[in-house]
């Protein structure tokens, strides 16, 4: 099959790399899957060295074409896409590829496919998926779930405290990605954070910060958090703030700790409500 759908510029040299991806749309919640791997990017330099080919994958219709039009005219034309960097890490770390892009509507199979060819490539054996999942949490939880292609990489995560995922339900692409790197005996993580569903409209940094540290123990490289764990202070502040001054959110905020305490378990059963209060941090945050 001729491969089109992954567009490279120059493959990159390096050593013993791990690929990171992170996707925009459905396993997006409080901006976890997107804003590691721009915080990755940006904190280790990432460059990059290829790009998903749009008209293979994407829906215009359900992933639109974004457009910016100042006084009459068009200045520019973004369809949804995505962007492979590379980044080359200390001499006795492992180097990363990190894949940045808006979760792929059509051929998912194709995408996959094309995706292990250039895994092959550059002679990545590991691959780790990121995404976040709305849940019955508070915001001063950081628990993150994972599902893994065999023993060994459950028990490096157990280390890190991170949960086996139980789920039965709607995919993603991340779940293709794994199913079809587990056939072709590629270690496969997928790493989801649990997000308090009352919360939405924003980064949750703290989350991230804890991702963050997983994700260097995973891939045997240095990462420094610091900014994110300052970011999320700052937030936590304003989230009580806006708690504390809504009775009902409050409630719903005590009952969720009060439920923590008799469910065992790192998680909690309780279904979610989409009538209860949610906060949109957007309605009340200035822009950061």
């Amino acid at each position: 099959m001729e491969r089109q759908g992954i567009q490279i510029e120059k493959l990159p040299e390096l050593k013993h790399p791990v690929l990171i991806a992170g996707f925009e749309g459905w396993g997006n919640a409080l901006n976890i899957s997107k804003g590691m791997v721009d915080f990755l990017i940006s904190r280790l330099s990432g460059k990059q060295f290829a790009k998903i080919n749009p008209d293979f994958f994407y829906r215009y219709d359900a992933t639109r074409p974004v457009v910016n039009v100042e006084e009459g005219v068009l200045e520019s034309c973004r369809p949804p896409k995505g962007v492979f960097y590379s980044v080359e890490t200390e001499p006795e770390a492992r180097d990363l590829v990190i894949l940045r892009a808006d979760e792929p509507n059509l051929g998912w199979y194709r995408f996959v496919d094309e995706l292990f060819h250039l895994c092959k490539a550059l002679d990545i054996k590991t691959i780790i998926t990121l995404g976040g999942m709305y849940d019955n949490v508070l915001h001063t939880d950081r628990i993150i779930s994972a599902l893994v292609s065999n023993q060994d990489l459950k028990s490096l995560l157990i280390k890190k405290k991170v949960n086996p995922i139980s789920y039965h339900g709607p995919s993603t692409i991340h779940s293709i990605i794994h199913w079809e790197g587990q056939k072709r005996a590629y270690d496969c993580i997928s790493l989801w954070c649990r997000c308090p569903y009352y919360i939405q409209g924003t980064t949750h940094f703290g989350l991230l910060s804890a991702l963050g540290d997983v994700l260097a123990f995973l891939g045997d490289f240095k990462l420094d958090t610091k900014s994110l764990e300052r970011n999320w202070e700052k937030l936590e502040i304003e989230i009580q703030e806006l708690i504390n001054t809504n009775p009902q959110l409050q409630t719903l905020v005590d009952d969720l700790k009060k439920a923590k305490k008799v469910t065992a378990g790192p998680g909690l059963r309780r279904s979610i409500n989409r009538d209860e209060k949610v906060i949109n941090l957007t309605d009340f945050l200035e822009p950061k």
